[in-house]
Formats: C-alpha cells, structure tokens, sequence
C-alpha cells in the first residue's frame, strides 16, 4: 500500500520541479545560441568579420549545493563537539551535580532524540550531523560519570566497561533508527529534500561507530587484568574471529567493511605477536602454547575464506592459514631438534599443506594452500643461498694463490677467503626436496618447462654442495666434481632426445656442467698434479662432449679454453719462460682453425670454436710479449694460422688478418734487430702491396694507378724523404733517387700516372736536398738587391708569356688526362 503526501504538499512539489525545469531550459537555450554563433563564426570565409558571439552565460558556481551543505553540516557538528567538551572539561565545576547532570543529560537526549524527527522530515545530512553531536556527548557522559562516581576505580577497566557499554548503546540506537536497512534498500531523495514514498530514512553513523569500539573492551579488559603475552594475543584472535563474523553475514556496507578492517588489523597483530612467541619461545611447552594460538588463527581464516563472498578473498585467507600452520609448527619444531633441521622441518610442514589438493575444499581454499607451501618452498630456498653461493664463488681466491698446496678436505679448498655458514649441514637435504617436487610437479604438467628447469637446476644445485657438506676429501671431492659435469653432460644429451618434446632443459643442463666444469678447475688450482689432470680431462670430456652439433658452441670453446689453460699449466709444470710457453699455447689456435674448417660456416660451432682460438691466440701474444724474438716467432705463427683461415672461401678477410700478422713479425724482429733504417719496415709492405696491385691490374684493367700502386709506393717514399731531410750522408739520397727516377721512368713508359707523379715528386724532393747547401751559399754571396730584382724580372717574364704559359699548361694537363 503506497502512503501518498497530502495534496498541498504534493503541488508545492510540483512547483518546485516546473521552476527547476524553466531555469534549465533558459540556460540551455542560451548556450545554444552562443553554439551557434561560434559554428557561424568558424564557418565564415577569411576575411569575413564574424558576426558577434551571443550572450555568453555567467559563470556557474563552482560547487554543488549538497557539497557546500555537507561542509556546513560538518562543521556545525565538529564545533558543537569541541563546545562540548570544553564545557564538560572546563566549566564543569562552576556547577553543581544537579546542574551538570540535567546539562548533559539534557544535551544528550536532546541531540539522539533530534535526528528521528529530521529523517521523517527528509534532512538526512542534518539529522547525521546532530546524531555525531549526540554520541559524542555519550562519550563525554562516561567521562562524567567516572569523574562523579567511579574516580577510585581502575581508570583502563572503566574504559573497557564504558566502550562496552557504549557499543551496545550505539548499536541500539543504530537498529532503531534504521540502521541494518542495506543501502540498495532506501531511494534518494526527492526534489525538493523529502524522502522518497514508501522508503524511509536511516542514520548511517551510529552502528559503524559501534561495531568499531566493540574491538576495544575485551582487550582493554585483559590488559587492565595484567594477563600475560599468551592470554593477550588470544584475546586478539578472538576480537578478530567476531569481528570476521559479523563481516560475513551483515549486508550494511559500513558495518561490514569497519568490521573487516577491525578483524583485519586485530588479527594481523595478533599473528605477529603469536609467531614472535613461538620462535622466541625457549621451551617446548612455551612453543606449543603459541602454536595453539597460530592454529587458532589458521582456524579462522580458513573459516573466513569458506564463505568468503569473493574467490580472491578465499585464496588470501587460506594463504594465511597455511603460513600460520607452518609458523607454528616450525616454532615448536626449533626448539624441539638441532637447529640445523628447522628448515627440514618447515619445509616437511610446507609441502604437507599440498595434501589439500587432494581434500573436498572449494577451489579458492585449496589453491590458497598450495600458495602457502610454495610461498615456504621459496624461504627454504633462499635458505641455502649462502652455502651454495659460497660453494661457487670460494675457489676464486685460489687464483691469487695457484699451487699453494693441497689441503686436507674439498671443504677445506673452497671456504679459504669465504666463512662457513651457518646450519648448512642439511642444504644438500633442502635443495633435493625441493628439486623433488618440481619434478613432480613437471611430470604432472603443470607449469613446464619452468619447474622441470627447476628442479634440474635444484637437483644440481643439491649435488655441487654435497662434497662440500659431507667433507669429503680433496682427491674424492675433485672427482665427485667430475663426476657432475659428466651427469650434467648426460642430461643435456638425454633431454635432447628425438623423443623428447622441445624445452630449454639441454641448455640449463649444459649451463650447470660449464659452471661446475668452471669451479672444479679453480678448485684443482691448490695443486699442481690435481691442476693438470683436472685441465686435461675437462678437456678431453667437453671436447668428447661437442661431437654432438646441439651441444657444439658451448662445450667444444670451453674444451679449448680448458686446453689454453692446460698448456700455460703444462709449461709452468715443466719450469718453461713465459714466451717459451707461448708456442705450446699457439697449438689451440692451430687446433680450432682446423676444427672450424673441418665444420664448416654452416655450423654453428664455427664462430664459437674460431672465437676461441682467437683469444688462445691473444694469451699467446701476451705471454711472449716480454721477449721480441718470441714475440715475432708466435706473430709470424699466428700468420701462417691466418693464412690458412684464408685458404677457405668464406674466410678470405682472413688474409688481411695474415698480412698484418707478417707484417708485425717483421717489424717486431727488425726491432729485436736494433734496426732504425725506415725502408727495412717499409718495404716489406711496398713489394707485398705493389705485387697486389699488378695482380689486381691485370684481372681488372679498368682499376686505377692510385687504386692500384698509390698506397704501396707511398709507404716507402713517404718516410724515406723524412729520413733524407734529416740524414747528413751520400748513400741514402743516391739510393732514394735512384729509386724515384726508377718509378718516374717506369711510370712514364706504362702512362701510369701515379708512379709517374710520387716518384717525380720524390726525385724533385731528393734533388733540391742535394742543391739546398749550394743555393744557400750563393744566395749569401749574391747583393741583397739581387733577388728583388730577379723576381722582378721572373715577374715580367711570366707576364709577358701568360697566355703561352696557360697553353703549355694545358698540354700538359691533357697529356697526363691521357696517361692511365
């Protein structure tokens, strides 16, 4: 049955929506003729004067009404509120206690009595702001109280007894004015301020502001009883279940969320404050009661999650649930073995909670637990991280310090410079758990081939550190070492199986076998014998390893860097020189250019293998470099290693290579010579360069004489001028000359023009050395008005004969056009 307003109040109503409705319509009309005008306008050819825009409306206010009214609200009721309590803080004793009771007495009944009458009146942000005020003065009555009745008692449990009290009053007040009506439930208000018909209005404030002082007595109560840390985090456990509760089954939006927050923040501390009991608890029994706290508070999340209205709230919980089941029993589990064997522990306890897969739980639940036991796998794993990174990175103090002696154990060799951590003993254990489940995972299917990489990874990581945890000796360690890199190489081998599916398996097992292959040389360092043999079976195994063409580019480069590594330690070994050693080293370059020709460029070995021998060949270099006649042995060496590359048709850009190489050998042996004479470094690029150039020629006639000859003939002319300028002997300039009147006459009968220009140029260059001492003399003998006069007359003659000149100059120029 609708209830329809009286017929006077219906057509103030309606007055009301036709004024509002006629001043909308007038400020839309205007804005549309201001549209219009501004499309004329942008319209109009240029040059036109646009016609003149319409009446622009005033600028509109820049806040709403109910903005504004809700400021106003707000802060009428946060003054109120301050007057309040400065009235009850401050003038309260200048009355007496029939006074004061009757001021707040009346203050308080008038203010929660007041908003009722606003609802029915359609003001619901008034009748919010006085019902604030009101319970407000609630707060300020048990202030009061205390005060007047109750000062000798214990001030913290009077506030749990007042908050207490006050909660169910609030709540109370909430429920009669409407309060656990749902929002969906009430309709807007109408137009003109008044509720909607048939819908009533309701105080959002009071059971919200209930709900959350309800979170307060029974802790405050517990601490005003002196309870101890155990009873003070149940009594947070138990605030946070009830607070979970009543967010689960209210459908008042602001109950449930201040209810859910409550439970979220009283819960939160109480599982900190649980686990911190539990690891820091010094005896069984300690633990145990923690624990019984922590499974408290699993019991109630997986209860939050099982009704939980979202699915992603469900997981979260029982994420929760899950850790808290592991905290506490890994708390209980310290204190109870080792401490070596907490891990295990937590780690049993983590992959226990993958059992509920196998439970009726709902879907949500069940992959939350699986959450948590990955969540704990993880912890366990980076619990082993400093024995495994020690284990890696320890050996490379040996670099510093080859050959200092073998010690007595494989631990011994590896943890020099890097201390042992703590509780490491059952990392090997951890890591092979671990590994375990992945590969469970994996054959199941879910998530590869992450996990199966994984646990490939696990599993080796759980083998590198085993010799290390059980102490083996140095000998065995060194061999179990070996025997990783052989199992690794087999991994690789099998999961490239024709049968096997493709995945990324091969190569994380090819990247564990280099690393433990890289780690077991720097071990093998603490002694000679061990260091050779380690060398040369690496050696041996990679290479051994590289006949087959997926595993090519990455064993067969390292086999020949272990090579390059077993030949400077077979030289150091025999008591060699250093650059003696180089010659030993340059066979791995020789090594890798004949497996790279052997392989050819469709392989994908070949630039891995030739890479490697490059930087064979750069130790060998390096080594002979402190003796010159070594150095242009292993350059002269590294030539012929070139020239072969070259010999292939899709290396010939190895030639030039070579040709550097030679060139290099010469140069560092005239140097080892103690020869200073510029043509002995010169000429061996010339007539190298020059016999090119007539190759070239006579394949391609149409090549030019620069292109050809400019560059080799430069290279020796060039340098050979400077050394005769600064030379005060006969022989060097009669031989430059001769050389230059060579090219010059060579050039001449062949039109080639650049033979025929350097080596004029040269024999002009030489000639005027040999003349300059005589012209210098008589240049000193002659008058000083001798040369001015000279040049004059070079002057006028070059003016008189200007246009002869120019032709002659022609000539010339088109004579040499004519030369090739």
């Amino acid at each position: 049955m609708t209830n329809l307003p009286p017929p006077a109040e219906e057509l103030r109503f309606l007055d009301a929506e036709l004024r509002q409705l006629d001043a909308r319509r007038a400020v839309l009309l205007r804005r549309r003729e201001w549209l219009i005008h501004t499309l004329r306008a942008s319209a109009a050819p240029t040059g036109w004067r646009p016609a003149a825009p319409g009446p622009v409306p005033a600028p509109g206010p820049d806040a709403t009404a109910p903005g504004v009214q809700n400021v106003l609200l707000l802060l009428g009721g946060v003054l109120l509120t301050i007057a309040a309590i400065a009235f009850t803080l401050v003038s309260w004793g200048h009355m007496g206690i029939t006074g004061r009771g009757l001021v707040l007495g009346a203050l308080t009944v008038g203010a929660l009595g007041a908003p009722p009458l606003l609802l029915r009146r359609g003001l619901r942000s008034t009748a919010e702001s006085v019902a604030g005020l009101g319970l407000a003065l609630t707060v300020l009555d048990a202030y009061a109280l205390y005060e007047v009745a109750f000062a000798g008692t214990d001030g913290l449990a009077y506030t749990a007894a007042a908050s207490a009290v006050l909660a169910a009053v609030w709540a109370a007040y909430g429920v009669a004015t409407g309060g656990l009506v749902p929002a969906t439930d009430v309709r807007p208000a109408a137009g003109n301020g008044a509720p909607a018909p048939g819908r009533r209005l309701t105080l959002r404030v009071p059971l919200p502001l209930a709900v959350g002082t309800a979170h307060l007595p029974l802790l405050l109560w517990a601490v005003a009883a002196g309870a101890g840390a155990h009873t003070l985090t149940a009594v947070l456990l138990v605030t946070a279940s009830a607070g979970t509760a009543l967010a689960l089954r209210t459908a008042v939006a602001p109950v449930r969320y201040v209810a859910l927050v409550g439970a979220l923040g009283t819960g939160a501390v109480g599982v900190l404050a649980a686990g911190a009991l539990c690891w820091s608890a010094s005896g069984t029994g300690a633990a145990a009661r923690a624990a019984a706290l922590l499974v408290l508070a699993a019991a109630i999340a997986l209860t939050a999650g099982r009704f939980a209205p979202k699915p992603d709230i469900s997981l979260v919980a029982a994420l929760a649930a899950g850790l808290c089941l592991v905290a506490g029993a890994g708390g209980v589990i310290r204190v109870s073995v080792p401490g070596e064997w907490t891990v295990p522990g937590c780690l049993a306890c983590g992959l226990a909670l993958l059992a509920g897969l196998r439970t009726s739980l709902p879907r949500p639940l069940r992959h939350g637990l699986v959450w948590a036991s990955v969540t704990v796998q993880a912890w366990a794993a980076l619990s082993a991280v400093p024995l495994v990174a020690g284990t890696l990175l320890g050996p490379v103090a040996r670099v510093e310090e080859p050959w200092s002696g073998a010690p007595g154990g494989v631990r011994e060799a590896v943890f020099t410079q890097v201390p042992w951590p703590p509780y490491a003993s059952t990392g090997p254990l951890v890591l092979g758990a671990l590994a375990a489940v992945l590969v469970v995972a994996a054959r199941h299917g879910i998530r590869r081939p992450a996990t199966a990489v994984g646990g490939l990874m696990l599993g080796w990581a759980a083998l590198f550190v085993l010799p290390v945890v059980l102490e083996l000796p140095y000998t065995a360690g060194l061999v179990a070492e070996g025997a990783i890199v052989v199992a690794a190489l087999g991994c690789a081998a099998w999961a490239r199986r024709p049968a096997a599916e493709a995945s990324p398996l091969p190569l994380a097992a090819l990247l564990a076998a280099l690393v433990t292959s890289a780690h077991l040389a720097l071990v093998a360092l603490a002694s000679e014998r061990a260091t050779v043999g380690v060398l040369l079976a690496l050696t041996v195994v990679l290479g051994a390893a590289g006949l087959r063409p997926e595993a090519g580019p990455f064993t067969v480069p390292a086999a020949l860097g272990y090579a390059t590594g077993l030949a400077c330690a077979v030289g150091a070994s025999a008591g060699w020189q250093w650059h003696h050693t180089a010659l030993l080293v340059l066979v791995v370059p020789a090594t890798a250019a004949l497996i790279a020709a052997r392989l050819g460029s469709a392989s994908a070995t070949t630039v891995p293998v030739e890479a490697a021998g490059l930087a064979a060949g750069v130790v060998a270099l390096a080594l002979a470099v402190p003796e010159p006649p070594f150095l242009a042995l292993v350059l002269a060496l590294a030539g012929v290693i070139a020239a072969g590359t070259a010999l292939r048709p899709d290396r010939r850009p190895a030639g030039m290579a070579a040709a550097v190489l030679f060139l290099l050998a010469t140069w560092v042996r005239l140097v080892a010579w103690e020869v200073t004479a510029p043509e002995a470094y010169t000429l061996p690029v010339t007539v190298p360069a020059l016999v090119v150039g007539l190759l070239r020629r006579r394949r391609e006639p149409g090549v030019s004489s620069w292109t050809a000859y400019g560059a080799g003939l430069a290279v020796t002319l060039v340098p050979s001028l400077l050394a005769v300028w600064g030379d005060q002997h006969w022989t060097r300039p009669l031989l430059l000359g001769a050389a230059a009147l060579t090219v010059t006459l060579v050039g001449a009968r062949h039109r080639l023009k650049a033979p025929l220009l350097l080596g004029g140029g040269a024999l002009a260059l030489v000639a005027l050395h040999e003349l300059a001492p005589y012209l210098a003399q008589a240049v000193g003998a002659l008058p000083r008005w001798v040369p001015p006069a000279l040049a004059g007359l070079v002057l006028l003659a070059l003016g008189a004969t200007y246009e002869q000149r120019l032709r002659d100059a022609r000539r010339v120029r088109e004579a040499l056009g004519r030369l090739n």
